[in-house]
């Protein structure tokens, strides 16, 4: 029988030792006590959640520990397999640990379970022999942007274009290829896209309906794709444009095509490949876990360990809104004012476009965390996941509950992400509720993410870098492994300098401060800790931007010891717009077209920060010193013939994940093939 202090709490403890197996009380009385909840796909729900009598769900197993956390720490094991969702999985403050306890999710030792939002697709049959194309039913009315066959992302169907085949109008496309003409005649009009990749932002925009030669485009997305900066009608430096989602594009073994309203999924399978024998999952829901709470009562206390969370999608850039991507995952949501030359007069930014600025959004994630202090996510892995991986105190459009930002005390440690078709990780919002809180309880901050391995990341959503961290205060990045990368690795702040104290005297000419103030207070962005990091094979799609980037102001903030290669002859580290008061000492960038750079003018508040004693080995120096920007070059030194001092080659044997984890069989984050990652020194 369990002792509890007090006859008060023994019909408690009775009800607690008959649903759970509570654990015996330890002999130090002030010590926790710790109630075990056993969770198996194979249990029943009207079991009592014993090693022997498992419940089957999470929800049953959350009804439980919710009666049990207030006076005990509560320990929820996940037996191996798979947790198939039918809607996302919520954890309120509700589900906190209370009265200083704690609420642990977490794998049985050796088991995988996997959270999942996507279904197997099977009974495929031969549609037409001649192409290699099956077809399957799946349910209707359910639509995806993303297919998995054996564990990688399948292509949409699509084609690519030459830019020089249309021409871009104010509503849409005029056909200037005659090759093309054919696309008057395809069925399902409105479900073809447009994709721009250009020069820092991957564009989205759905096609409303083709006549002749004329392409019409849904509103307000080709509008919202086509002003401000990098766009899809002038992008900087002209990338791959793309014609995709229509069966009349499956041109290309691995590709595939979803009808929702006939609930038929078109695979073309490779030669001699039957898809019965693979396994092909179509996500299903748009989120997988949300966690949080309110400002006054947030979600705490909650720990989720070795879980695999597999197959989600996002469903925004097939809406007439497209993704009107403006950088890194954010995006134009709405409709707004235009000026009518807006194919000239704003292709490098107008007053009317600030207006916008503050209304952008982000991309919602997979698992969600917002109004919440000490969570802790450890040793599990984000797969397969149709957006942004993790979203940490994003903006509240960003989160289902309704309620974004005000996190603390985050903790990211021992994780793997990997095959995800945005960010792996996202720390922060863009909005003004970001950088001023209007409220105390906004303010993100003491957010800590090591140890992790980033890797095959954005591979749908092309723009967004491994992690991105906003407005926040002491976020600490530190040993994680950024790998293959369309973009950036690893990118901190936001807003451009506009809105830091005394503001931007470029905005202030692009009229962003007819919309907004020009603030007098610091921004919550500072005390940033980014150090030992591991970014290589980045910059695979865009040349914009850095390996490691800031962006603002950002006072206290160190980028330290961090080792980056590979990055095609790009920028090793890039501080964009309005960074100040960053220090950059001691980091290894090997390999880079330019290897320090500020992208300094007289306008643009650039200034005030230091790189020193760093060791690269080629590329230019492009930093602004002296007046008005004082930024310092100090003791950085560059090396020939891969002669890297004793000093540099410590650091690169010591950034990324940290040696005692890499050679753990058992930890998540290793590179893809479960060695050590692989650290190029020469």
């Amino acid at each position: 029988m369990h002792r509890y202090p007090g006859m008060a709490l023994a019909a408690l403890a009775a009800a607690a030792t008959a649903l759970t197996g509570l654990a015996a009380a330890p002999a130090n009385a002030s010590a926790a006590r710790v109630a075990t909840i056993v969770v198996a796909p194979g249990g029943s729900d009207r079991n009592q959640g014993t090693a022997d009598h498992p419940v089957a769900t999470l929800d049953r197993a959350q009804r439980l520990a919710r009666d049990l956390s207030d006076t005990s720490d509560v320990v929820v094991e996940l037996s191996g397999g798979t947790y198939h969702l039918a809607k996302p999985w919520k954890l309120s403050s509700a589900d906190s640990g209370r009265n200083g306890h704690t609420v642990t999710w977490r794998a049985q030792p050796g088991e995988r379970p996997v959270v999942s939002g996507g279904r197997r697709v099977t009974g495929w049959r031969l549609e037409n022999a001649a192409s290699n194309i099956y077809v399957a039913q799946v349910p209707k009315g359910k639509d995806s942007r993303q297919l998995y066959v054996d564990g990688t992302l399948a292509p949409r169907a699509s084609i690519t274009i030459s830019r020089n085949d249309v021409k871009v109008t104010q509503t849409g496309l005029t056909i200037v290829n005659p090759a093309l003409n054919y696309l008057a005649s395809l069925p399902r009009q409105d479900r073809i896209e447009v994709e721009s990749q250009n020069s820092f932002t991957d564009r989205y925009a759905p096609v409303r309906s083709i006549s002749g030669t004329t392409i019409a485009m849904q509103q307000p997305a080709w509008n919202n794709n086509n002003w401000g900066y990098d766009t899809l009608a002038k992008p900087f430096a002209g990338g791959t444009l793309l014609l995709e989602n229509s069966s009349s594009f499956l041109k290309t073994a691995g590709q595939w095509y979803l009808d929702p309203d006939a609930g038929l999924l078109y695979y073309k399978a490779p030669a001699g490949q039957d898809p019965n024998d693979r396994d092909i999952e179509l996500p299903q829901l748009t989120s997988l876990l949300q966690i949080g709470g309110t400002y006054d009562n947030p979600a705490r206390n909650i720990t989720i360990e070795g879980v695999r969370f597999e197959y989600s999608t996002w469903l925004q850039p097939g809406t007439s809104t497209g993704y009107a991507n403006q950088q890194n995952g954010t995006f134009i949501a709405s409709a707004y004012p235009q000026p009518a030359d807006v194919l000239t007069s704003c292709q490098s930014g107008c007053p009317l476009f600030e207006g916008a600025r503050n209304g952008w959004h982000q991309i919602p994630a997979a698992v969600q965390v917002s109004a919440a202090s000490d969570i802790t996510f450890t040793g599990d892995t984000f797969t397969h996941l149709g957006q942004v991986a993790l979203g940490i105190g994003n903006d509240a459009n960003a989160h289902a509950s309704g309620v974004g930002l005000g996190t603390s005390g985050i903790t990211v440690h021992g994780n793997t992400f990997v095959e995800d078709s945005g960010a792996g990780i996202v720390a922060g919002g863009v909005q003004p509720d970001a950088h001023h809180p209007s409220h105390p309880a906004m303010a993100n901050k003491d957010i800590t993410i090591t140890d992790n391995l980033v890797t095959k990341v954005a591979q749908d959503y092309k723009d967004m870098s491994g992690i991105l961290s906003t407005y926040v205060t002491h976020a600490v990045i530190e040993h994680n492994e950024v790998s293959d990368l369309a973009y950036d690795g690893i990118d901190v702040g936001w807003g451009w300098g506009a809105n830091d104290p005394g503001g931007s005297t470029d905005y202030k000419n692009r009229g962003l401060y007819n919309y907004q103030p020009v603030y007098t207070t610091p921004t919550t962005l500072s005390d940033n800790v980014v150090r030992y990091n591991l970014i290589h094979g980045t910059k695979k799609v865009f040349h914009d931007g850095g390996s490691l980037y800031n962006l603002s102001a950002s006072p206290g903030t160190v980028m330290e010891g961090n080792y980056i290669y590979d990055n095609r002859n790009t920028v090793g580290l890039y501080l964009d717009e309005g960074s100040r008061h960053v220090t950059l000492r001691h980091n290894v960038i090997q390999d880079a077209g330019v290897w320090a750079f500020t992208n300094a003018s007289g306008t643009n508040n650039t200034n005030d920060s230091t790189f020193s004693e760093n060791w690269y080995n080629t590329g230019a120096t492009q930093v602004a010193t002296g007046a008005p920007h004082n930024n310092v070059l100090s003791g950085n030194v560059k090396v020939s013939d891969g002669n890297w001092p004793p000093a540099a080659r410590q650091v690169m044997e010591q950034a990324g994940i940290e040696p005692g984890l890499r050679a753990d069989a058992g930890h998540s984050a290793l590179a893809p093939n479960g060695a050590a990652p692989k650290h190029r020194t020469s």
